[in-house]
């Protein structure tokens, strides 16, 4: 079935919540296990309905902003979801109270109820007010970030679309197009302020709700986090300031070299890879996609299967056009058993790590899309961010069909973009401790911890104040996930850890790497992140002999890469 022809329908809200609450009740009254597993697949089948409305409703608006009909249908979704908690949470405890507990951990596992304690601990019917308010100002900021209109070069952009003015070889327009955008950002300032500012004190005051010393505690919480915790957050982090930003900090002074420019760079110059250009992917979108097809159907029969099922459902929407949602996306539909991809390509690099990095999660979800409870087709977020970030690796065996040309550019540039991302997003996850810990901070004392952590994390930055916004220690607010998604961004970072153990399994034998590729995706979310990662044969990040190990191996690799020929 094509995406167009999903029907959508808003679900009665009343019905629904006389729904789980007549399930709870006969849950509770069950004569048997077998009477019990009955009403919890009913309720697996209820549930994945209205995840399928909410995700179709999601999905249209995020493609169309402007779109009354869906921005009524977000507006109704985003008070719903925080009310249905309420219900969801007397179906949780009746499930963890139940006399057959026993029996759904031997057959489902008991990571069910491991995440069920982590969500009771997350939510009180008391801060449902807030959570809707925190829907609410986060739409605000998608709406704000779809609606702007920068003047550049006679012309009206988008964020988006002036993306790859940003990557220019020609300095003076690079950095043109660099201080447009930062004079977006710098007018919308208050605004960017007032929405941040609303949201730290709302989820402060949330955390104070349920007893927790404020937030830090209850975003762990709503991240799902099941086997580390903040203490572990913060030795990785220790590890990538010694081990990896001296790599990055290297890869940066021979930038430098390369471009003929001053170390350390300005904003505009350190998105230069190359004197020549960034490598560009090769003709249209519909060419990039098809080279997509390509890999996919060399890589293996599963993932022939799986992208020509999204080729044929249109279920790919990928073209940058007025109204949408800037940014990248993948979810799954749980009605058509079937992911969907959203992005948006501008000509950029970019545009070729949606084809892995998006159908990385994608096929995830499409090799699990079956499993029960519904739960378990997505582990949590870091291990999901494994499936994209690896695949992004194995992308490399088609890099001749996205790149031509540029080809040996594309494969140096992902290396070191995966090495010197790394300390940017812990450096976003250090930020928003320091936020969440310190709530009184005023925007000005916000923008000033960001800088003082671009001295730390990222020392090749020039703050000399050249571009607005940017070099005033205020690029965090282009973030989205700091606003939408608090404590997510370092599940990046140890995923690119965990994917930079596959990229050197890769240079070593690229069919061993694919089996526990393999072996990692098919547990799908059945098992807690350290436990798929021993499972499948892989070290996890939190021990510092494995960034310490990858580190090494990508210095070499990028030390004896031979650049002849590249300018």
């Amino acid at each position: 079935m094509k995406f167009s022809e999903m029907q959508y329908t808003r679900p009665d809200a009343e019905a629904v919540k006389a729904r789980l609450r007549e399930l709870t009740a006969r849950l509770k009254n069950a004569a048997d296990y077998a009477e019990a597993k009955a009403v919890f697949l009913e309720k697996e089948e209820d549930a994945r309905h209205i995840e399928t409305m909410a995700t179709l409703a999601s999905i249209r608006h995020s493609i169309d902003t402007r779109d009354k009909f869906y921005d009524d249908e977000e507006q109704f979704w985003n008070a719903f979801i925080p009310e249905m908690q309420e219900y969801a949470q007397a179906w949780t405890m009746a499930m963890m109270e139940s006399p057959y507990r026993p029996d759904f951990a031997a057959e489902y596992g008991e990571l069910m109820f491991v995440n069920a304690e982590i969500q009771l601990k997350s939510f009180s019917p008391e801060i449902i007010p807030e959570m809707q308010k925190e829907n609410e100002l986060t739409q605000q900021y998608e709406k704000l970030l779809a609606s702007a209109q920068i003047p550049f070069e006679g012309k009206i952009y988008t964020l988006s679309q002036l993306t790859p003015f940003k990557t220019d070889s020609d300095d003076g327009r690079r950095l043109a197009a660099w201080k447009a955008e930062g004079r977006w950002y710098k007018d919308n300032q208050a605004q960017l302020d007032d929405l941040y500012d609303q949201l730290v004190h709302l989820r402060d005051q949330m955390g104070r709700k349920l007893g927790y010393e404020g937030y830090t505690t209850l975003g762990y919480y709503r991240m799902g986090r099941n086997c580390y915790t903040k203490e572990d957050v913060e030795k990785f982090r220790e590890a990538v300031q010694k081990y990896l930003v001296p790599v990055a900090e290297d890869i940066y002074k021979e930038q430098a070299r390369l471009l003929g420019k001053a170390y350390p760079l300005s904003f505009a110059d350190a998105a230069l890879k190359f004197r020549s250009g960034n490598p560009r992917p090769v003709g249209t979108a519909d060419d990039i996609l098809a080279q997509g097809r390509k890999f996919y159907d060399e890589l293996s029969p599963e993932t022939s299967e799986f992208f020509r099922h999204m080729l044929d459902g249109q279920l790919l929407d990928v073209l940058s056009t007025e109204g949408k949602q800037s940014g990248g996306y993948c979810t799954g539909i749980p009605d058509y058993e079937t992911p969907f991809i959203f992005a948006n390509f501008n000509g950029t690099q970019g545009d070729v790590e949606v084809v892995t990095h998006e159908a990385g999660h994608a096929f995830a979800y499409w090799m699990n899309r079956k499993r029960v409870p519904a739960e378990y087709a997505w582990p949590s977020m870091e291990a999901c961010e494994v499936h994209s970030m690896s695949m992004e690796f194995f992308g490399w065996m088609n890099a001749s069909g996205f790149f031509g040309p540029d080809e040996r550019k594309f494969r140096y540039s992902h290396l070191a973009d995966a090495i010197t991302f790394i300390p940017y997003g812990t450096m976003v996850d250090h930020f928003q401790h320091i936020v969440y810990e310190h709530p009184e901070l005023t925007p000005a004392q916000r923008h000033a911890e960001w800088k003082r952590l671009l001295g730390i994390y990222m020392p090749w930055m020039k703050l000399d104040g050249d571009i607005p916004f940017y070099s005033e220690g205020e690029g965090w607010q282009r973030q989205h996930h700091i606003y939408s998604s608090p404590f997510y961004y370092i599940d990046y970072c140890l995923a690119q850890t965990v994917a930079l153990e596959f990229w050197a399994m890769i240079q070593a034998d690229r069919a061993d790497a694919w089996q526990h590729y393999m072996a990692y995706t098919c547990q799908g979310g059945s098992r807690t992140f350290t436990d798929l990662l021993k499972n499948a044969g892989l070290e996890t990040p939190f021990d510092e002999s494995c960034l310490r190990r990858v580190c090494a191996a990508a210095r070499r690799w990028l030390a004896d890469f031979d650049m002849t020929g590249i300018e």
